[in-house]
């Protein structure tokens, strides 16, 4: 192989190897690329924010709603989720056993739309949408 040619394959082969690894530096932090184990991390947390929000709605719609209103807003910070466990809310419908970690984004939200009722003035059994 001539000198020249040797130069070309070798320059090329590291253009080639630099042009990689900048096109993943760039998409893993600029370019929205993730890993399986990133995606999976993204889709779990999405399913629990969902599923607090559920929770959320049923401890709002729940019969005997003013009542357990009161009682949730009385009990300490970290005893809501007990609260929350123990009635149900943290279930879906359908579901025997209620997914880990709902019942702490769940009593998050609760208190969030007592804050959001209390605020305008406007009744908590009218802050959540039926």
């Amino acid at each position: 192989m001539k000198p020249e040619s040797n130069l070309k394959l070798t320059y090329g082969a590291w253009g080639l190897v630099g042009g990689a690894v900048i096109a993943m530096v760039v998409g893993f932090n600029w370019g929205g690329w993730t890993t399986a184990k990133g995606a999976q991390k993204i889709t779990d947390e999405a399913v629990v924010s969902s599923q607090a929000a559920i929770c959320a709605a049923q401890f709002m719609n729940a019969p005997g709603h003013e009542a357990k209103l009161k009682q949730f807003q009385e009990t300490e910070g970290y005893r809501r989720t007990e609260l929350i466990e123990k009635e149900g809310w943290d279930r879906m419908p359908g579901q025997d056993k209620a997914a880990w970690g709902v019942s702490g984004p769940c009593a998050t939200n609760i208190d969030v739309l007592i804050k959001q009722a209390q605020a305008p003035n406007v009744p908590v059994t009218q802050a959540v949408p039926n």
